[in-house]
């Protein structure tokens, strides 16, 4: 299928696919709670409890995300019920503002150690320290009758969206589950690409030396959001697949995962091939057949998002296996290793198993073929997320190390600085709007808080100028609401995309929630107003990243361990014999456990390191053994993943007395390298074959023969890039004043020259 390629018709492609995702959807969703319910209080008690109720809604709104209908509710409840006596306490103590700071910096203490839950704890902070906020953007209450009546409000909105937000999640769960596929089949189609653009011959591109590490790093960090991406679409698609259509979503799932292991392999040899002159028009035509998989699986994504039937594709094996370059016969000798005929017949036979996976998730949106519903319900019980709550990581915060509880201090004094400041400000009466942007702009690590800080200011300036404008106008109570509610849409479902866009938004929707809370409120100094606050609290955000700060390199280390434990465990299960031997579920989930945590643990480490680039350089991890670490754990999932798919699809092309003991000499010997601490420098960096045959491997063609020597190749190379590992790891670990570990020359690049 043949996607547009005017600019226009791009842009409006682009565009229909951000109004008909999850997020979109989602913010719409939260928007049309708010309306309904700020609007039938407003119809029941009144303009004023009517602005005290949409207060409740904005509070309890921050964890409402597209989730699992099991646990919904607990989800949401958290929020309301520690936002509700807050809010109270900040309505009695109005007018004691040494008082109300007294309450103010331990509950913004309480409400940042949320955040040792972790994705989960994160919304429930904001919503307690939004319901504290907006509760100071209250007129002063004139005695405790009123302040009563204002939180009862406030709990009657939170209240009801906890019940609205349950049914609407559940409403929308069908829709979610497509959104939420489809978003992961774009991630793919753009990590496909990426992957394409690396099959370009080296005479090909402006300037050799600047390709490869840029496109690695982009392969890294695509592959890291993906990796967060896949689990929460795990969670989603993969809750109670009951029906027929839960089934083909989750089967497609199952198929994106396959898909991402081929397109790791699918890199294999391609340093040796395009390093070799007269190899361009080969490599032209694989890329152009990943390029064009990677259309398919966007326009599959499309059919999907608009509630279309997807075309069928043409399979493109046969155009694959017609690709042929001439053999040299000085290059196919014993002496120089696989010839790059053959190793870009093996090429092509990879990117042939993408090809295959790409037909099977078009048959199967398609309704052509049936999931495989063991796999999919062993997948449900296994690879979801728990939704209940649990006190372990409250307990695990009490560590002075411990990143939350360092965060947690930081805003709370943070806080208390911003109210000290605000108190003194000529404009005190609007004190709220510093300690806003302070607790949005400030996160738990530098560069988070450097990049919501510019988006902030950047966000306030157009929204308050977007807000002045409109209460210039004197808008009637209904076009406040209206435009309250389309200012939640866009804050709520643009917080995780695009924040810039959330910023504005959010923007205009705490000035217009401000007027509605505050009758009589200037909207002509307002402007002036919030963009000084915005500045200071903006500054003062940036400013307590450097108090008790929580730099990457402390959290490293146990990085490093997680990602090589993750790695030798995953080694271990894809080269298991029981494979061989029958087949078995048991030992199939329990791999695609171990590549889970072995992708989970390397993106963790990618994310850090990335982090890290904002900090300070004197307190930065050593960069550079970090980048080949992880661009090694790489190509070890890469070559992993290359054997896992000869193992589990071509079993039958392999003669098996003479793999298995490779195999298991194999993951012995990674086991060895990687999977026990204290990391060293490798013992032994001159280690024989893990095939132990000494010589070199005769590669035949991977379409036709027995493939048993590419195999044993495979696991030759992966016992080398293993060996690299640890002393990349060595030279990570090591105390800072001891003597760099020797590391062994890095074959894993060159490697596709010897067997």
């Amino acid at each position: 299928m043949q996607l547009a390629t005017t600019p226009l018709a791009r842009r409006t492609r682009a565009a229909l696919r951000i109004a008909l995702s999850h997020y979109v959807a989602n913010g719409l969703s939260v928007a049309f709670g708010l309306f309904l319910i700020s609007g039938g209080v407003h119809i029941w008690l009144g303009a004023v409890a009517g602005a005290s109720a949409a207060v409740g809604v904005i509070v309890a709104s921050p964890p409402d995300q597209p989730s699992p209908r099991r646990g919904k509710f607990w989800q949401m409840l958290p929020a309301p019920l520690i936002s509700l006596p807050l809010f109270f306490a900040v309505q009695v103590l109005h007018t004691a503002p040494i008082r109300l700071g007294m309450v103010l910096i331990p509950a913004t203490f309480l409400a940042f150690s949320a955040m040792a839950w972790g994705k989960r704890g994160i919304p429930i902070a904001i919503a307690v320290m939004l319901a504290m906020i907006f509760s100071m953007a209250t007129p002063a209450p004139t005695g405790l009758h009123e302040a009563i009546e204002r939180s009862w409000h406030f709990g009657l909105g939170a209240a009801l969206y906890i019940v609205y937000s349950t049914l609407a999640n559940l409403a929308l769960n069908a829709r979610y589950r497509v959104q939420l596929i489809a978003d992961t089949l774009y991630s793919v189609a753009a990590l496909m690409r990426t992957e394409a653009s690396q099959f370009r011959a080296v005479d090909e591109t402006s300037d050799v030396r600047d390709t490869p590490a840029p496109l690695l790093g982009q392969l890294l960090r695509e592959t890291a959001a993906l990796a967060d991406q896949i689990q929460g679409t795990r969670d989603l698609v993969l809750e109670s697949p009951r029906t027929p259509r839960r089934q083909r979503l989750a089967g497609m799932l199952l198929i994106v995962l396959e898909m991402r292991d081929q397109l790791l392999a699918s890199e294999l040899d391609l340093e040796s091939l395009t390093s070799h002159p007269g190899h361009a028009r080969a490599l032209a035509e694989m890329r152009r057949v990943l390029e064009d998989l990677a259309s398919e699986v966007t326009a599959l994504a499309d059919a999907m998002l608009m509630f279309r039937r997807p075309a069928a594709l043409t399979d493109r094996r046969p155009q694959l296996a017609a690709i042929h370059m001439p053999e040299d016969p000085a290059q196919a000798s014993p002496q120089h290793g696989p010839s790059p005929a053959m190793l870009a017949r093996g090429l092509a036979s990879r990117v042939g198993h993408i090809n295959d996976e790409v037909l099977r998730l078009n048959q199967l949106a398609r309704g052509e073929i049936e999931p495989d519903l063991a796999v999919v319900r062993a997948n449900w019980q296994l690879f979801v997320s728990p939704t209940a709550w649990s006190w372990r990581p409250f307990l695990a915060l009490w560590k002075w190390d411990a990143p939350p509880l360092r965060h947690a201090i930081r805003a709370a004094l943070a806080i208390a600085a911003g109210y000290g400041i605000a108190l003194l400000m000529p404009w005190g009466s609007h004190d709220y709007w510093i300690l806003l942007t302070i607790v949005v702009v400030l996160r738990g690590s530098l560069s988070q808080t450097l990049e919501r800080r510019n988006a902030r200011v950047a966000g306030t300036l157009v929204g308050c100028v977007l807000a002045v404008g409109l209460l210039a106008a004197h808008p009637s109570a209904l076009m406040l609401l209206l435009c309250v509610t389309g200012a939640q849409a866009v804050a709520h479902g643009f917080a995780v995309r695009k924040y810039l866009v959330t910023a504005v938004a959010a923007t205009v929707l705490g000035l217009v929630q401000a007027h509605m809370l505050n009758v009589g409120m200037s909207p002509t100094f307002a402007l002036f107003e919030r963009i000084a606050d915005t500045l200071i609290g903006a500054a003062m955000a940036w400013a307590f990243c450097y108090v008790l700060p929580s730099w990457e390199r402390g959290q490293v280390p146990a990085l490093v361990m997680r990602t090589l434990k993750a790695q030798a465990l995953h080694a271990r299960l894809a080269l298991g014999l029981g494979q061989l031997r029958t087949v078995d579920t048991a030992p199939e989930l329990a791999w695609r456990l171990a590549r889970r945590e072995a992708f989970d643990s390397l993106s963790a480490l990618v994310q850090a390191t990335q982090r890290s680039l904002s900090e300070p350089r004197a307190v930065q991890p050593p960069l550079e053994p970090l980048e080949r670490l992880q661009a090694h754990s790489y190509q070890l999932l890469a070559q992993l993943s290359a054997v896992k798919s000869m193992l589990l699809l071509r079993r039958d092309r392999l003669t098996l007395h003479e793999v298995e003991g490779p195999l298991a000499r194999t993951a012995v010997r990674i086991e060895e390298a990687i999977g026990s601490a204290p990391i060293g420098p490798s013992p032994l960096p001159d280690q024989a074959p893990a095939t132990a045959l000494g010589g070199a491997i005769p590669l035949p063609d991977p379409f036709d023969n027995d493939i048993s020597p590419w195999l044993l190749r495979r696991l030759d190379l992966a016992t080398a890039i293993a060996a690299q590992l640890r002393d990349d790891a060595a030279r990570i670990l090591q105390p800072a004043s001891s003597t760099p570990a020797p590391a062994t020359p890095d074959t894993t690049l060159t490697a596709n020259e010897a067997p």
